[in-house]
């Protein structure tokens, strides 16, 4: 009976380990088919990884193409160009709407208030103030599409100046007005003519002045066919068939066409001189008043009869003397028709 005991007590020991060595065999055997099937899905991933990186090369490569395709599209199709300034553009439409830059034309005309734009942009702007929520001026009615806008317009009627040189003391409503204004106190003048090299505080200037090299003038009054180089002028001229005269003085009610002529006029109230010769301190209204009057410490004296090659300080000079010539001529005249009726007989 002792023998069987110890028997199964060896069969049961070696049952065990035989257990015990099954159970690692298979857990082996589990962290090994881990592994493999983490490596299977890490393939994978790569392989997907390559796959999506190979696509997007390929899509940025079409696209370069494409975009290198339009460029040589653009490059080589028809420019449009202006005969006026030799701006160019890459569409007829765009020089059509460039165009009227010269031609002053204004298609777009707001069936509301009249006002005309040159551009449907600026039209689509402006018809906000009629079809949004405008904001109003309380003091004169104006409207605006814009809070921003209404704010700057509020200063015409408050008088505030928030924007000040720091040169002269000079106000002003925009901070850009201000920007401009500065221009005149540091001498900077960034815009350059190209033909002449001569230099502008403003584009608008430039541009007036490049018009002097090309004689173009693109503003034609509609009643008498006179041209302007600018805008500007055209509208003052226009007055002249109008007859609107809308500078007026306060204190004599004398009207004008220009508000240049209107400060010049307002010098006779206010006995203002503000132009001084510097040799001797004489004063004048006007500068055109001082330019003549120092030719008399130059000496220049640009006014040149054509007879007799004598020069005057001042045009009203030239013209008295050649009178002179004038009555000459008609004193010797009877003479010369009298040897003439003499040589035909």
């Amino acid at each position: 009976m002792a023998l069987i005991k110890e028997e199964r007590e060896d069969l049961t020991i070696e049952d065990s380990i035989t257990v015990k060595r099954e159970q690692t065999d298979l857990i082996a055997l589990k962290e090994e088919s881990q592994e493999l099937d983490e490596t299977e899905e890490k393939d994978q991933d790569d392989k997907h990884h390559d796959f999506v990186t190979e696509k997007h090369n390929r899509s940025q490569t079409k696209k370069k193409v494409s975009l290198r395709k339009r460029a040589q599209k653009t490059g080589s199709r028809s420019r449009f160009t202006c005969k006026h300034c030799g701006k160019s553009f890459s569409q007829h439409e765009h020089l059509k709407i460039h165009m009227r830059d010269h031609t002053g034309e204004k298609p777009f005309t707001c069936q509301q208030c009249g006002k005309s734009f040159d551009q449907k942009r600026a039209f689509t702007v402006h018809m906000r103030i009629h079809t949004d929520s405008a904001f109003t001026c309380q003091q004169c009615g104006k409207c605006y599409s814009r809070k921003e806008n209404l704010r700057y317009h509020m200063r015409v009627h408050t008088g505030e100046k928030p924007f000040i040189c720091r040169h002269c003391g000079k106000g002003f409503t925009r901070r850009g007005s201000l920007e401009s204004h500065a221009r005149i106190h540091t001498g900077v003048k960034p815009y350059t003519c190209s033909q002449c090299g001569r230099s502008f505080t403003h584009r608008p200037t430039l541009n007036a002045h490049q018009r002097t090299h090309t004689g173009e003038k693109p503003y034609t009054c509609s009643q008498c066919g006179r041209s302007f180089d600018q805008l500007g002028n055209l509208n003052v001229h226009m007055r002249i068939h109008t007859g609107e005269n809308p500078f007026s003085c306060k204190q004599c009610e004398k009207s004008f066409s220009r508000k240049g002529n209107l400060d010049v006029h307002m010098r006779i109230h206010t006995g203002d001189s503000p132009y001084t010769c510097q040799q001797c301190g004489m004063s004048f209204t006007q500068k055109g008043n001082l330019n003549i009057h120092i030719r008399l410490h130059t000496g220049e004296k640009p006014f040149a009869c054509q007879q007799c090659k004598k020069s005057f300080t001042y045009q009203r000079d030239l013209k008295r003397h050649l009178q002179i010539h004038s009555r000459k001529q008609s004193k010797c005249r009877p003479v010369w028709q009298e040897v003439y009726k003499i040589e035909q007989f």
